[in-house]
């Protein structure tokens, strides 16, 4: 298929020089300003590309005669039909159309209008590669992420002074996530045309001692997913055991070698499944600032995690609960920065829960939810005996709420804040029996974590000699502490149903609230498709 495109592409190309070298390098004066009336016009459409080329005077990138313009040309109609190997629709840059448009060029007009032509191409290939196809905001309420993009003119200047080759490969993102899951796209391209992984598993129990045909098909399906090696036994011995296990652990499943309903449900998801949460992946590695922070902290929602990353390296991590999945719970995704920590924090309840949550109980027994303080604009105690709680809606409701620190406290006895609109912090929980559930969506929005105090010492071991005794030292005092971080940690809050794991396969994850679902219909909209399956 690329050679053909780059057949056609050399002699498109041969077509718009012949044509275009009766006017360029060196036109009249009035070509000059035919060809910048035609560029300032297609242009328009963009104001960074117009504001370049005014800037450049409309000195040509793409329509000039020479190697150097031939090479820049040739360069970005191969990239742009290598789109979809990222997972972008190749289809909305419309090369064929760019290719004829170069062949039909006969006047300066037509030069001007194929020069903006491929600036514009060039802009929107650029910015879809790096900074994503979609707008997070438009297709999930949760997807408050913030994409970078980059001034159309950086791009085109920096295109203009670069190897045209060199400069375009080097737009791909540069992460190891990235990489890694490019590479397994490949790999589930290859085994989607190759029939896939079998026939399916048949959904019941099966467990160590267990024969019969439901169990060869679970061998048959492990071995064709490399996750154990061919036997001729037609028993779910200690070899089937650990392929168990090792799928149970790649697909954060509870690892207990018996294969349930649940692991096999998993195990039944064709490739096109697994292609599709790698295509989204994908999508959402290019939503992530290129900058992530030497040291940052990932919460991957859909894993149930939290990591502090050093240098590329996870230098701990710890289980998480995640908001519970109904409308007004599911937990965000965005980054911000970790300003500090408060040590035997006080609980503000949020409004929401108040007037959803609390308001009807009071309503009904003044003396509920006694281990909250009710307060008054100017933060004094209300006596609850003195108040019909009855009278007041969600919406004339004109108290507050607050739990004093404590053990019992909602927020646990520690807290760590990257201040943000959504009012979504990471913190201890007296909870603890739900970091051993598999699925573990609980909470009202906020990530709890199964290790506070040992998260604590992590991020206090650049500031303190010894942060376990300062941590204490605070937390014995009983009172609300603030403890401010000397270097600010970039806090990334993401969901990932696939990305590659420590040891570098890729893992892939339930989709808790149905978000990367909404995602590959929005890409499927925007024409990502899985390759057609060889007969």
């Amino acid at each position: 298929m690329f050679t053909l495109v780059r057949q056609r592409t050399a002699y498109a190309l041969a077509a718009f020089l012949a044509a275009s070298g009766a006017f360029l390098p060196v036109p009249a004066t009035a070509q000059i300003t035919a060809f910048k009336q035609a560029v300032a016009e297609a242009a328009a459409s963009n104001d960074g590309v117009a504001t370049y080329y005014r800037e450049a005077n409309y000195e040509p990138i793409w329509t000039g005669e020479g190697d150097v313009y031939r090479a820049r040309r040739a360069a970005l109609i191969d990239a742009l039909s290598r789109a979809d190997l990222h997972g972008l629709p190749s289809g909305i840059y419309r090369v064929d159309e760019l290719m004829r448009q170069m062949e039909e060029a006969r006047t300066v007009r037509d030069l001007g209008m194929v020069e903006a032509a491929l600036s514009n191409v060039f802009i929107s290939y650029a910015n879809d590669l790096q900074s994503g196809l979609l707008t997070p905001a438009r297709i999930d309420s949760g997807l408050v992420r913030q994409v970078e993009r980059r001034p159309a003119e950086d791009y085109l200047s920096e295109f203009a002074g670069a190897n045209p080759g060199g400069y375009l490969a080097a737009l791909v993102p540069n992460s190891t996530q990235y990489k890694a899951l490019l590479k397994q796209k490949v790999t589930l391209e290859r085994l989607l045309n190759a029939g896939g992984w079998g026939e399916a598993v048949p959904v019941t129990k099966l467990e160590p001692g267990d024969t019969g045909p439901a169990v060869l098909a679970l061998r048959n399906r492990l071995v064709a997913m490399e996750y154990m090696k061919p036997t001729a036994s037609g028993r779910f011995d200690d070899a089937l055991r650990a392929g168990v296990l090792a799928f149970q652990t790649d697909h954060g499943l509870e690892a207990d070698g018996v294969a349930g309903k649940g692991t096999i449900t998993e195990l039944n998801k064709s490739v096109a499944d697994r292609l599709k949460s790698v295509v989204v992946a994908m999508e959402r590695e290019r939503w992530l600032p290129q900058e992530r922070g030497g040291r940052h902290i990932l919460v991957n929602q859909t894993d149930f995690s939290a990591k502090i990353v050093d240098q590329g390296r996870i230098s701990f991590e710890t289980r998480a609960v995640i908001g519970k999945n109904v409308h007004d719970r599911r937990s965000p995704e965005f980054s911000d920065q970790m300003e500090h920590m408060v040590i035997n924090p006080s609980w503000y309840v949020p409004r929401s829960i108040i007037t959803k949550e609390y308001l009807p109980k009071l309503a009904a027994n003044p003396n509920a939810v006694s281990h909250l303080e009710i307060t008054d604009r100017r933060g004094r105690r209300v006596n609850r005996g003195a108040v019909d709680f009855s009278q007041f809606s969600a919406r004339s409701f004109p108290f507050a709420m607050r739990q004093p620190p404590g053990k019992r406290n909602a927020l646990g006895l520690v807290k760590f804040m990257f201040p943000n609109k959504y009012n979504i912090y990471l913190h201890d929980t007296p909870q603890k029996s739900l970091f051993s559930r598999e699925v573990r969506a609980f909470s009202h929005g906020c990530i709890r974590l199964a290790d506070p105090f040992d998260f604590a010492y992590a991020l206090l071991a650049r500031q303190e000699e010894n942060p376990k005794a300062f941590f204490h030292r605070m937390l014995n005092t009983g009172k609300e502490t603030k403890v401010v971080l000397d270097q600010p940690v970039p806090v990334h809050l993401i969901y990932r149903t696939a990305f590659i794991g420590p040891r570098g396969a890729v893992q892939y994850r339930r989709d808790v609230y149905g978000r990367d679902k909404k995602i590959w219909e929005a890409l499927n909209k925007a024409g990502v498709a899985l390759p057609a399956v060889q007969g």
